[in-house]
């Protein structure tokens, strides 16, 4: 649910100016995963932080399990669906 949110999200702050500064706006200030979840539910988004935070973990671990025991040691930064957000939202 929560992936499925964040690339609506996505989609739709690429096409609205306002909204992505308004989500990008939200990086700096005390608590920011907290206030971009909360701007992001303000607006019919339904993501938490919690979900946000699991749904890394859970890419990060699809992705190492996916190497047949290769991939032993995760990369710094898969895990983290919040900056993978931001990252894709930034250069877009």
């Amino acid at each position: 649910m929560t992936e499925k949110e964040l690339a609506r999200l996505l989609s739709d702050a690429k096409k609205d100016k306002p909204l992505k500064e308004k989500l990008i706006a939200t990086r700096g200030t005390e608590n920011p995963v907290e206030d971009f979840c909360a701007l992001s539910r303000s607006l019919g988004y339904e993501i938490t932080a919690g979900e946000l935070f699991a749904l890394g973990l859970t890419q990060n671990d699809a992705k190492l399990r996916s190497v047949n025991g290769g991939g032993v040691n995760p990369i710094e930064g898969w895990d983290d669906a919040y900056e993978q957000f931001f990252t894709e939202l930034i250069w877009t």
